[in-house]
């Protein structure tokens, strides 16, 4: 599982355990709508932190506390290898 996915499904249980829609989620949070479809969205790779935070907070969860779930424990290592030991070509 990728960061990004894992993140998703966190919110999507946040959302569950409280009974709240995508739009809620937004209005609460302060980001439009389309940022937590956005969010949602399984084509979208990437996912800010800056947005992590802003749809937190609108939940009132620290972004610790959001990260202490199982879902994060075992992530698909996604980094990139550090510029030392890519190969270089001319």
């Amino acid at each position: 599982m990728t960061v990004k996915q894992a993140t998703v499904l966190r919110f999507r249980e946040i959302m569950e355990e409280r009974s709240m829609t995508p739009n809620e989620l937004a209005n609460l949070s302060g980001v439009t709508p389309s940022t937590v479809y956005s969010m949602l969205d399984d084509r979208r790779k990437e996912l800010s932190i800056n947005v992590i935070n802003k749809l937190c907070g609108g939940v009132e969860i620290r972004l610790a506390d959001f990260f202490d779930s199982p879902l994060f424990d075992e992530l698909d290592l996604e980094l990139d290898p550090p510029a030392h030991e890519q190969p270089f070509f001319d």
